[in-house]
């Protein structure tokens, strides 16, 4: 089955994804799951056969890339997805070229993930929508 991860301004297609992950999966306020930042991220859309997946944003913050709202449905997860979504973040972001740094806030139970990934926690842990976080950061 191809995978796919794009570039998409289909921004319904990704707020649905993250409603069903953050939101009904692990009880984010729907009311602080979208924020402003939505208008102007690069939005990333993974779809396997046409189906949506997974989702990613990408904010620039001068030489820094943040990313975000990465999210996997569950009956996804464990296909290498979630991985595909953050090289295809950081490709875009060395695509882009302003960029010098990509940075995100994991989830606590997340960051094995991510320091697979090439990424170092730093910093204090905070909370989330009620979940405990830790932002983690790479060079591109």
């Amino acid at each position: 089955m191809s995978l796919t991860i794009t570039r998409t301004d289909d921004l319904d297609t990704c707020l649905a994804l993250r409603f069903a992950v953050f939101v009904e999966e692990q009880g984010v306020p729907a009311e602080i799951e979208r924020d402003a930042y939505d208008e102007v991220a690069t939005h990333l859309l993974a779809t396997r056969e046409g189906t949506p997946l997974g989702t990613a944003r990408i904010l620039p913050n001068g030489e820094i890339g943040k990313i975000g709202r990465v999210c996997v449905l569950r009956e996804a997860r464990g296909q290498g997805l979630g991985a595909a979504l953050i090289e295809a973040a950081l490709a875009e972001m060395r695509k882009d070229g302003r960029f010098s740094k990509a940075v995100l806030g994991a989830q606590i139970t997340a960051i094995p993930f991510y320091e697979k990934l090439g990424f170092a926690a730093y910093g204090e842990d905070f909370d989330d929508a009620g979940i405990p976080h830790r932002m983690m950061e790479r060079a591109l």
